[in-house]
């Protein structure tokens, strides 16, 4: 038996390990160069609807499927390189496919369910809505699921299925919404002056709208007095400025009108 040459192996070893780190090397350049490449297609396709004035909700998820796409013949071609089949590759992704397709029935779902959202436009990016729970505005619409940052400033994501299956309010839709706001009266004040006050005065408050007009009436009647609903109307965007500036209006109109502070009445039972 011939002795082994060890420096024969060492070169093995060595040119094995050359060759391999080689390999990693180029993949790891071209996983860099492809993700870079990627980037660029999205952002020249992205401006080049934006061009077209499309819609930036179906902008953004143009985007997300072509990332998507990009993304997975980027892998492929990594694969290639590697000396992967990749006939074999996408055989083993449509077997995968269907697989996942049968274990992951919602994934799928809201993959759906994101298409009928854009083609259907129940809301847009920038709209703000109330959906399965979640009250926010919506800053994306992707391929699963929709994004929605909540008025304290919470990032909440959730799938498209489930904002299809439950009831949507869309507070941007429309030119206005009203403000619901009460203020309590005592037995002694003057109603109808009361109310011609408060008309007058809201109609001051900026970004309250001058159609419809606010609406100022008695809404029933409790122990301290009469008690009014008072609702000026004005745009969503503007709802919590009005909201907090009419509770200023109430509290400084009763001081001028010099009204008492209501008495809270509280009933006892006869023990007779």
């Amino acid at each position: 038996m011939e002795p082994m040459n060890y420096d024969s192996v060492v070169n093995n070893i060595v040119n094995l390990l050359t060759q391999a780190g080689l390999k990693v090397l180029g993949a790891i350049v071209i996983l860099i160069v492809g993700r870079w490449l990627v980037n660029i297609a999205q952002n020249l396709i992205g401006r080049a609807l934006e061009t077209q004035k499309l819609d930036t909700t179906l902008i953004g998820y143009l985007k997300s499927a072509l990332g998507i796409i990009l993304n997975v013949a980027l892998i492929v071609a990594i694969l290639g390189y590697f000396g992967v089949e990749t006939a074999t590759f996408a055989a083993l992704i449509a077997g995968a496919g269907v697989a996942i397709g049968m274990a992951w029935s919602g994934l799928l779902g809201n993959f759906a369910a994101g298409i009928f959202l854009v083609l259907l436009r129940p809301f847009k990016a920038g709209d703000f809505v109330s959906v399965a729970g979640i009250t926010g505005t919506v800053t994306e619409i992707g391929l699963f699921g929709t994004t929605i940052d909540t008025p304290d400033n919470v990032k909440t994501i959730l799938g498209n299925g489930k904002i299809l299956a439950e009831t949507i309010q869309n507070f941007s839709a429309n030119p206005y919404r009203r403000v619901d706001l009460t203020a309590q009266l005592p037995h002694s004040a003057d109603v109808p002056a009361t109310i011609a006050m408060l008309k007058a005065e809201l109609k001051k408050i900026s970004h309250v709208v001058t159609a419809p007009a606010p609406d100022v009436e008695i809404i029933s009647f409790t122990m301290a007095g009469p008690l009014l609903a008072v609702r000026p109307y004005t745009h969503t965007d503007n709802y919590w400025g009005v909201y907090f500036a009419t509770n200023d209006l109430i509290r400084a109109t009763m001081i001028k009108a010099g009204m008492p502070v209501p008495e809270q009445h509280i009933a006892v039972r006869n023990q007779g």
